[in-house]
């Protein structure tokens, strides 16, 4: 069974303010989450942050633009993409 990748409004508002190559980061990014799950170990700077919440880098250098997501609920799989954005700005 697959995931469902959601994405708040918020969330879907920065991504379409984000420079094309990294939206195409953040749109394979959430591919994965669908096939594979909310574990992205195989994506850099991958880390928990606190309790089911996720982030990971989806571009280094200036600026860095990273992704969050949370696991909302794992019985029916569902994660929510809350922040994509630049480094800076990012909510942890």
């Amino acid at each position: 069974m697959n995931w469902k990748v959601e994405f708040t409004s918020r969330a879907a508002k920065q991504r379409g303010k984000l420079p094309d190559k990294v939206r195409a980061l953040l749109d394979l990014l959430s591919k994965q989450m669908e096939i594979s799950g909310p574990i992205r170990r195989d994506w850099k700077n991958f880390s928990r942050l606190t309790g089911d919440d996720y982030h990971c880098h989806l571009k280094k250098g200036r600026p860095t633009y990273v992704a969050c997501w949370r696991v909302v609920d794992k019985k029916i799989q569902i994660i929510e993409v809350y922040y994509a954005g630049t480094h800076e700005n990012a909510p942890y």
